[in-house]
């Protein structure tokens, strides 16, 4: 990892799924210039966001800070459910946030429906050694030929003339 000079280090952004890609974000907006102006105001709703969840851990694992400018911040929330539940601890949140030096004024809520993308299931195809393959041959072919066996039989077969 490259910093633009050694007194930087590397930042960890609070609610991201891991350290690497954080850590990664960071530097990628500190390697160009344009970009690097961006990295305070990262920090800042990262911070935010880390003293949020501090006040409401039960309650915040599933929002997000949409944006928080002239003392107003806007929370995103999964659902109108959320939303309910939030709406009822707001003034909680408002003044621990205070005492956190935060100057929030008004706090709004904005119900963020995402579309859920079913999760993809990766099968993966099993490779039998050379040996185990010859000994499903060998074993459809040592069978006893009944008509209560030749399903059986049909099935070892045809398996043990995929995997070659």
């Amino acid at each position: 990892m490259r910093f633009t000079s050694p007194t930087q280090r590397p930042a960890h952004i609070f609610g991201t799924k891991s350290r690497q890609t954080s850590i990664g974000a960071t530097d990628f907006l500190r390697a160009n210039e344009r970009m690097a102006r961006l990295l305070p105001t990262a920090m800042r709703m990262a911070s935010l966001q880390k003293d949020c969840a501090a006040c409401l851990p039960a309650m915040f694992n599933n929002c997000d800070i949409l944006s928080f400018e002239d003392a107003q911040l806007v929370l995103a929330t999964p659902s109108s459910a959320v939303a309910a539940r939030l709406k009822q601890q707001l003034p909680k949140l408002q003044a621990a946030l205070q005492q956190r030096g935060w100057q929030v004024n008004q706090i709004r809520l904005k119900v963020q429906v995402t579309r859920s993308i079913a999760p993809v299931v990766h099968t993966r195809q099993l490779v039998f050694p050379e040996t185990a393959v010859s000994a499903f041959a060998q074993l459809g072919d040592a069978l006893p030929q009944t008509a209560q066996n030749a399903g059986l039989i049909a099935a070892i077969k045809a398996m043990a003339e995929r995997r070659r």
